[in-house]
C-alpha cells in the first residue's frame, strides 16, 4: 500500500459514515486535526503516514474491520461493491449441533439463520458460525466468526468444522485421514487430538475466513 493508498481510504472510510476527516478522529477520540491534509506530510514534503493505532481507533468508531480498510486502498473502481460485503447465513456453535440447521452435505437448511456481512467474500457456497466456549483458543475466541465452504475439498493441516453424527461441532485441524477414520487435532493444547470413525461423521467443511 502506498502513501497515498492510505489516505484516501482513510478520506473514503470517512465520507462512508458521513463524516470529514475531521470528524472521524473526534469520533475516535484523536486530536481532531490527526486525519487533516496538513498532517499527511512532514517538513521538506516528507510523506507522513498515519499510525497503526489511530486508523484502529477509527475503524473500531465506525464499526469497521481492517479487512474493510485494506479494500478501500484500492480505490473506488475496484472496492465498489465488496466493502459492503456478502450476506451469509450465520448461527451459533450451540444452535449448530441441533437437528434441522444443516442438510446431508453441511449447506444450511431449515429456519433460524441470522444473517451477516463480510467484505471481500465472493463464493455462495459459505455460512457463518459464531465461536463459543474456550475450545478453540487461543486461535478462536468467543465471539469471533469463522466462515466455512463445506464444497472446499479439506486437506491435512486444514482448519475444519466437524459435525458428527451424535450432533457434536468442533473446530479442529486436519490431521490424518483414511478410508475408514479421521485424526482432529485440538486447537487449544488443553484439548486431546481426537480419532472418530467417518461413519460418526455428518460432514467437514473447511475454514476459509474468520473475524477477530
Amino acid at each position: 500500500m502506498k502513501h497515498g493508498q492510505i489516505w484516501a481510504a482513510v478520506d473514503a472510510l470517512a465520507a462512508r459514515h458521513n463524516l470529514t476527516p475531521s470528524g472521524l478522529a473526534k469520533q475516535a477520540g484523536l486530536d481532531p486535526t490527526t486525519f487533516n491534509k496538513s498532517k499527511r506530510a512532514a517538513d521538506g514534503d516528507k510523506p507522513r503516514w498515519p499510525s497503526t493505532e489511530s486508523v484502529a481507533k477509527a475503524l473500531e468508531a465506525v464499526g469497521e474491520s481492517f479487512e474493510a480498510f485494506a479494500i478501500l486502498t484500492e480505490g473506488p473502481a475496484r472496492s465498489m461493491g465488496r466493502i459492503s460485503g456478502k450476506a451469509v447465513p450465520l448461527i451459533g456453535f450451540a444452535q449448530a449441533g441441533a437437528d434441522g440447521y444443516f442438510d446431508d452435505s453441511g449447506f444450511p437448511a431449515g429456519q433460524g439463520w441470522d444473517e451477516v456481512r463480510f467484505p471481500g467474500l465472493e463464493s455462495d457456497d459459505v455460512y457463518a458460525l459464531e465461536i463459543t466456549g474456550d475450545s478453540m483458543e487461543p486461535v478462536y475466541r468467543a465471539g469471533d466468526r469463522i466462515v466455512v465452504s463445506p464444497d472446499a475439498q479439506p486437506r491435512r493441516g486444514d482448519r475444519v468444522v466437524v459435525k458428527t453424527t451424535g450432533g457434536e461441532v468442533m473446530a479442529k485441524q486436519l490431521g490424518r485421514m483414511s478410508a475408514k477414520k479421521v485424526e482432529l487435532l485440538s486447537l487449544n493444547p488443553a484439548y486431546p487430538p481426537r480419532e472418530i470413525e467417518l461413519a460418526n461423521v455428518s460432514w467437514i467443511a473447511r475454514i476459509v475466513w474468520a473475524s477477530q
